[in-house]
């Protein structure tokens, strides 16, 4: 299957270093050789990259691994395609406007017998499950809160409620923001970090390559990363439990609901590096 990244800060960073080691698993050290993409959140924009070759082959994935974007959520993702064609329009993240503001979407997983009826709204470009099913999240948002955005414990519970439904189907890991908020779904495989003071060196698995973060960052500074597996091996990462969807902000867990209850959340000091 595929694999995810996300980081979520409360101070504009660059992922150049997390993304040097998840570039590899896109052909170099694993599998994943059917695509890739970033997103960037910006302001209000979105800066996309996609690029349906190898990422670990991609001279778009070496322009983002040297290019410093500096963003408060990003999102990305390598694929290891089991429904859809490796094409442009089938490589994540997926990109939609709901209430006047960009989503980004990327998926882990392969749903089964997963047929829902579109309204028109917010229709599949490519032809994935994946697709399917962030066009089906932000058909039922857009239903249920026609109004414009709901208070984020509400937005959460609804998130829940589907992904719960959409799960149904099949592995559905996820990553979804929107540029406030980083939604993390894990199904079957997803783990998280947490850096902040005092900050340490960090060593990449896929990569011999470390970075001095103490040299990089102010004490206020607080970064969440979120993968489908562990991209430093010098570190302490936490498993999100199977069935369990995470709302990091500004670089910690939010406990909008079932995140107060998980391992390591940042609110009460651990996770730090």
């Amino acid at each position: 299957m595929c694999q995810l990244l996300g980081m979520n800060c409360n101070v504009p960073t660059d992922i150049c270093f997390s993304f040097a080691g998840f570039q590899a698993r896109g052909g170099a050290t694993d599998v994943h050789a059917d695509g890739w993409g970033i997103a960037f959140f910006e302001g209000r924009g979105v800066r996309v990259f996609l690029d349906p070759q190898p990422s670990a082959s991609s001279p778009i994935a070496e322009l983002v691994r040297n290019y410093p974007i500096r963003s408060l959520n990003v999102i990305a993702h390598i694929r290891k395609a089991t429904q859809g064609q490796v094409t442009l329009d089938n490589t994540h993240p997926f990109q939609r406007e709901l209430w006047g503001s960009y989503w980004i979407f990327a998926h882990n997983g392969n749903l089964l017998d997963y047929v829902p009826h579109f309204d028109g709204r917010f229709l599949p470009v490519g032809n994935t499950d994946s697709e399917t099913a962030f066009c089906d999240i932000l058909q039922h948002l857009a239903a249920e809160f026609p109004d414009g955005p709901p208070p984020p414990e509400a937005l959460y519970a609804s998130l829940r409620r589907l992904a719960i439904r959409i799960g149904a189907h099949g592995p559905f890991n996820f990553l979804l923001s929107n540029g406030d908020y980083l939604f993390a779904h894990c199904s079957t495989r997803l783990a998280y970090i947490v850096r902040q003071a005092p900050f340490t060196t960090a060593h990449l698995s896929d990569q011999d390559l470390s970075v001095d973060f103490s040299r990089l960052t102010t004490p206020a500074d607080r970064v969440a990363v979120i993968a489908t597996a562990p991209l430093t091996d010098n570190e302490v990462w936490h498993a999100i439990p199977p069935g369990t969807l995470l709302a990091f902000r500004h670089g910690a867990i939010e406990p909008l609901g079932e995140a107060t209850t998980i391992a390591g959340n940042p609110a009460a000091g651990a996770g730090s590096v």
